[in-house]
């Protein structure tokens, strides 16, 4: 069974069609890349998922449920989460006390603490534990943005742009966190302009464009596409 079955969804802001009948599955265990050039509708798609806006038509279903219609705290409770674009920390906390929010809205809110301790070692924080969130570099934040989605323990992760700011080694060890966070049996969608990024991580790959699925596949289908080299890779 999917993790995630989006089915038909379309969404309208005023006349214009910003997402025209999308499909999309992630497996559990499985990196589902979703790309596309900017204003394709990958934000709105991760709205629609989440709970943040309703489609006008077509269906949302976790683990096999149908929640298009429940919104975002009871979709959390499914065992969905994610990041945004834009980074929404507690800018005057510390590393450490971010993430401990969060993981005192998990599920194992007795043991919070000591699973903040082993997070802060998986990201590779443990050196800016102590360091007020606001002072950190933009791909530190990203990381610790990323570690307090995973400090609810979800079943479902949407990411969005993840990787923004990073350098190269960051980079490849951020690859490395989302290979072990997927091979735990987390199902993960990420959004990303790094396409190095989504073709080495990835399972399969969609790709928007105005709106639409335009190609779906495995990294290495996606990248011969015609139409997605002409929509948004380009002719290399």
């Amino acid at each position: 069974m999917a993790s995630l079955e989006v089915s038909g969804v379309t969404v309208s802001y005023g006349g214009n069609r910003v997402l025209d009948g999308v499909d999309l599955t992630a497996g559990p265990g499985r990196i589902t890349g979703l790309i596309g050039p900017n204003g394709a509708g990958k934000s709105t798609l991760f709205d629609v998922v989440s709970g943040l806006r309703r489609p006008a038509a077509g269906r949302v279903s976790l683990d096999g449920r149908d929640v298009t219609r429940l919104g975002p705290a009871r979709r959390a409770r499914h065992g969905l989460a994610r990041t945004f674009q834009r980074l929404e920390l507690f800018g005057r906390l510390s590393v450490r006390d971010n993430l401990l929010v969060a993981a005192e809205l998990g599920p194992d809110r007795r043991h919070a603490a000591r699973a903040v301790t082993a997070l802060l070692d998986r990201l590779g924080l443990e050196h800016l534990a102590d360091s007020p969130a606001g002072a950190l570099s933009t791909g530190a934040a990203r990381l610790v943005e990323v570690g307090r989605a995973l400090a609810v323990r979800p079943r479902l992760l949407l990411l969005d742009e993840p990787a923004a700011g990073q350098d190269g080694p960051e980079t490849e060890r951020f690859a490395a966190l989302l290979r072990s966070v997927a091979a735990d049996g987390t199902a993960v969608v990420l959004v990303e302009h790094d396409t190095g990024l989504v073709m080495d991580v990835c399972d399969e790959v969609h790709v928007l464009d105005l709106g639409k699925v335009i190609a779906a596949g495995t990294p290495a289908q996606v990248s011969r596409d015609a139409a997605v080299l002409a929509a948004y890779l380009g002719d290399a």
